[in-house]
């Protein structure tokens, strides 16, 4: 069952929207701003995490940033998940790293293939690989790996 964070300064948009990711057979929960966004996500990875782009205090462009800075968070799949529908904002939105861009007021039926295209991908991996573990991966060097001797 994934599980997906809402992050909008309007409960009511954020309760709204939990109930009909629940109701999909989603694990939701919220909070009210960037600020205790970042703190929940030092202990707890969601598997989508839905942004209001416009909030007070951090907006949800910096809050994005942030994510993509940290070596825990650089992968985090993001929706931008707000009312502001200039082409700009999107296009700023998915330049600093967001999957998909979500505008309020929303259809449900939206939400949920926003939702499913963006966790569709990420089906096949079996979990989060820090940015260490990544670029050990992809450059072939394990740590558990026995350690090869140049040959000369």
């Amino acid at each position: 069952m994934p599980h997906i964070l809402i992050v909008d300064d309007d409960e009511i948009v954020a309760q709204m929207a939990s109930e009909i990711l629940m109701d999909a057979g989603h694990a939701c929960g919220w909070v009210c701003d960037g600020e205790k966004a970042l703190d929940l996500l030092r202990w707890r990875r969601p598997d989508v995490l839905l942004l209001d782009q416009d909030m007070p205090g951090l907006t949800g462009a910096q809050v994005l940033r942030s994510l993509r800075s940290s070596a825990e968070t650089y992968d985090l799949p993001v929706i931008m998940f707000t009312g502001i529908s200039g082409v700009d904002d999107e296009n700023a939105a998915f330049h600093n790293g967001a999957q998909a861009y979500l505008r309020k007021p929303f259809r449900s039926e939206v939400l949920l293939r926003q939702v499913e295209e963006v966790l569709a991908p990420r089906a096949e991996r079996p979990r989060h690989l820090s940015l260490m573990e990544h670029l050990e991966q992809a450059t072939g060097r394990w740590r558990d790996a026995p350690k090869k001797r140049a040959v000369y």
